[in-house]
Order: structure tokens, then C-alpha cells, then sequence
């Protein structure tokens, strides 16, 4: 699933979105990235997960989101 061009099987909830943020985290954070702030790197993946309809919707939610599955599958 490309979520840079579609919403395919995206479902505005919390669920298809930490589901979309993992799976962009874990394929576009790398090594290089380990020197960037948590912040930075939640925005790099947000550029690439921009067109999640609970992302468009619930920004901050988003974040929080975020945030907790960082902390929750060691992701940082």
C-alpha cells in the first residue's frame, strides 16, 4: 500500500493510522536518521503517511499516537 498517492485500505481510526505510522516509520527511518530528534522523525514519517485520513482529521491525536508507539515497540 503506497499512502504517499492513496487512501487504499485506510480507515479514518486509530488503528489504520498507528498501522500506516509503523510501517512507514520502520521503512523510512535508517541509520542516518538515529542522529535526528524523535520530533523530526515523526514529521519525516508523517510526510510520507500525509494523505491518512485520521492523520488529515486528528493531527494531535496523530502525534500522541505517535508518540506512544515509539515508546510502546522501542521504534526510537
Amino acid at each position: 500500500m503506497n499512502l504517499d498517492t492513496s487512501n487504499e485500505n485506510s480507515y479514518n481510526n486509530a488503528d489504520s493510522f498507528a498501522m500506516a505510522f509503523d510501517s512507514a516509520w520502520k521503512k523510512n527511518i535508517t541509520e542516518n536518521d538515529k542522529d535526528k530528534k524523535i520530533e523530526e522523525r515523526i514529521n519525516i514519517t508523517f510526510e510520507k503517511i500525509k494523505n491518512h485520513p485520521f492523520l488529515i482529521e486528528n493531527p494531535t491525536q496523530s502525534r500522541r499516537i505517535a508518540l506512544f508507539r515509539i515508546k510502546l515497540l522501542g521504534l526510537s
